[in-house]
């Protein structure tokens, strides 16, 4: 015992020393001072492409005469996206950035780079790739962060540049995923200070976490006691689970976790073998991108912009109302949107996220018609699985689901918890089966930067 209190004591100490220590408090102040200019030009970044795709996609086909953009339509403009994309990583620095399949951050943006980030991102996103902002938006903050450090600093406090780059992609998309505790979450998350061990005790606590709240739910239900827990009685339960919903839910997560996987999969092994002509992979993914968004809208004469883009106004869709999408809709929007987001992870720029929680939403939806899930719930799991097999982040991924489904999450959050660790179990099982490389030799040890080669890929020891 007491050691145990001089342990505690000396941390306390330690933490003191550190809060209390002017270098400390001016990278407080000067995390709070570019925030500013950072979170301007962020909006300014998603303002432009808003405005540039409603205008290709909403505005353009009108002007022409289209109700809705004809089954041709992302034919030409991917193939210009897959060019622009060519020419900037064959002639800027930085190569437009990081491959989204190689996960959401990558290591600190150079500021000699956002030329080319921003130009290929804006190339990408608004004419139709498959993919979405959160990427372009994270090297934006830091990449800005650096500029106000000088180079020569920046060489000689690589933990300085660490932590500023993690801060200027924190305020950079504080809330393009809804809500600025998505973003810091997900930042502190991906970091991965504790490796390996930190996911080994993140995942039991988790689970036995979503599993209590099952176990509550139910029991509560049936035997009508309350146990006092905290609550706002302002935001009651939408509803209660039921044991359908959670029978239901832990194949489905499995499920969606085996399909994001084979399609990161093959993103990557597409992305390996273009690495010595990426321009002209480039230009062949943007072609490809084009060709699977127009048999989608061919096979089922709907608007193709439902397959391309980031996939956020379908979602919103999808989920306002999920019995106007037809079974055979939705099927076929998995199997081309998918391959379409599988692509463009490859070949061209911005980021993997919003394109998969859509997914992972309609594989829920489409789930939906299984005797005993409801619709709500079948959407719920899809949306945790797909963002924790992604991010490679459970916690930051139920956070996101929970926070996408509003006041409806409080009753879904223990099916949104174990649907996210299942995902990210089988996620992780089937990386170390599908996604081998030859060992590497080692390296030296580095700071964490904003993101991990992978999202929330555990610190190697």
């Amino acid at each position: 015992m007491p050691v145990e209190r001089a342990r505690e004591a000396a941390e306390t100490r330690e933490l003191h020393d550190v809060l209390s220590s002017p270098g400390y408090l001016r990278l407080l102040l000067l995390s709070a001072l570019v925030g500013i200019p950072i979170s301007l030009a962020a909006f300014g970044f998603l303002a432009a492409e808003h405005a540039a795709q409603n205008g290709l996609w909403e505005h353009l086909p009108h002007e022409l005469g289209y109700a809705d953009p004809p089954w041709w339509w992302p034919l030409p403009l991917l193939t210009l996206a897959g060019s622009i994309v060519a020419a900037v990583s064959s002639y800027l620095p930085g190569k437009g950035g990081h491959l989204p399949v190689e996960g959401l951050g990558g290591r600190p943006t150079a500021p000699s780079a956002l030329p080319g980030v921003l130009l290929a991102a804006l190339a990408s996103l608004p004419l139709g790739a498959v993919l979405g902002p959160e990427s372009p938006l994270m090297a934006l903050g830091s990449g800005l962060a650096l500029v106000a450090v000088r180079s020569a600093r920046r060489a000689a406090a690589p933990r300085l540049v660490a932590v500023l780059a993690a801060v200027g992609s924190t305020a950079a998309i504080a809330t393009v995923f809804g809500n600025p505790l998505v973003a810091a979450v997900l930042v502190i998350e991906a970091a991965g200070m504790g490796g390996p061990r930190l996911f080994a005790l993140i995942l039991p606590c988790l689970l036995a976490s979503g599993v209590g709240g099952v176990v509550f739910t139910g029991f509560g239900s049936w035997s009508g006691l309350s146990i006092g827990s905290l609550s706002l009685s302002t935001l009651p339960p939408s509803r209660s689970l039921r044991v359908g919903d959670v029978l239901w839910g832990v194949p489905l997560a499995a499920a969606i976790a085996c399909g994001v996987v084979l399609a990161m999969t093959f993103a990557r092994r597409v992305a390996d073998r273009a690495a010595g002509r990426a321009a002209w992979w480039s230009v062949g993914g943007g072609i490809g991108v084009g060709v699977l968004i127009a048999a989608y809208a061919l096979c089922t004469d709907r608007s193709p912009a439902e397959a391309a883009l980031s996939g956020q106004s379908t979602l919103a869709v999808l989920a306002a109302d999920p019995n106007a999408w037809p079974v055979s809709a939705l099927a076929l929007l998995l199997v081309f949107k998918g391959a379409a987001w599988s692509l463009s992870m490859a070949t061209l720029r911005g980021g993997p996220v919003f394109p998969v929680l859509l997914l992972g939403g309609a594989a829920g939806v489409l789930c939906a018609s299984l005797p005993g899930l409801a619709t709500l719930s079948g959407l719920a799991v899809g949306l945790a699985a797909a963002g924790s097999a992604t991010l490679r982040l459970p916690v930051s991924a139920t956070v996101l689901a929970a926070m996408l489904l509003g006041k409806d999450a409080a009753a879904e959050l223990p099916l949104l918890i174990i649907a996210s660790v299942v995902a990210f179990v089988v996620g992780e099982l089937l990386r170390g089966r599908w996604m081998r490389r030859p060992a590497e030799p080692a390296e030296p040890a580095e700071p964490p930067a904003t993101g991990s080669a992978e999202p929330g890929a555990p610190a190697r020891e």
